[in-house]
């Protein structure tokens, strides 16, 4: 059986979807998506020159519990984009309150984003993070494309996570999440 992710191009509807004769100002609306915070994960792949790829994502999402899958997207542009779609598998990395160095350094193109970092391989030789507040080792099951994005979707075949803190990312901007207290608590 082959691990390769089937794909058939879709590019017709990507073409539509990103006609650029979107009546919505892109900025303001980047601004507006703005609002809804996120956690912040790293997700890794294996280069098929055996090297470790990984950048910050914050598109990272569940879609299903039976099966397993989540997914996340990376646009069309990216230089990791040829990795990601050829590799067997992929790690999502989510990030703690203490990782934000971490994740400011993934989302720089221009460094060795693994220079000093500790991690380890999972399924499919996936980079594993240290000290992350959990990990999905993935698939690679599928990909849609959507508009100027490539969607991936992931199979979960293993997981973990510790109760530590999430890194959030909102409004341009990294944070942590702080809970109300119910009342009469």
């Amino acid at each position: 059986m082959n691990d390769k992710p089937t794909h058939v191009p879709e590019p017709e509807t990507a073409n539509e979807l990103a006609s650029g004769s979107s009546p919505l100002d892109a900025r303001d609306f980047r601004n507006a998506l703005g609002t809804f915070a996120t956690g912040v994960t790293i997700v890794t792949a294996m280069a098929d020159d055996g090297k470790p790829y990984g950048l910050t994502c914050n598109s990272f999402a569940s879609v299903s519990i039976n099966p397993p899958l989540v997914l996340w997207s990376l646009g069309l542009y990216s230089q990791g984009l040829p990795i990601f779609q050829n590799a067997s598998h992929f790690a999502v990395n989510v990030l703690g309150v203490s990782q934000q160095a971490l994740a400011s350094t993934f989302a720089k193109s221009t460094v060795d984003r693994f220079a000093g970092v500790t991690w380890k391989p999972g399924l499919g030789n996936a980079p594993l993070l240290a000290d992350c507040v959990a990990y999905f080792q993935c698939r690679a099951a599928n990909r849609y494309y959507g508009g100027d994005h490539v969607i991936f979707l992931g199979a979960v075949e293993a997981y973990s996570y510790a109760r530590k803190e999430p890194l959030l990312f909102a409004s341009g901007g990294y944070g942590r999440f702080t809970p109300q207290v119910a009342a009469g608590s």
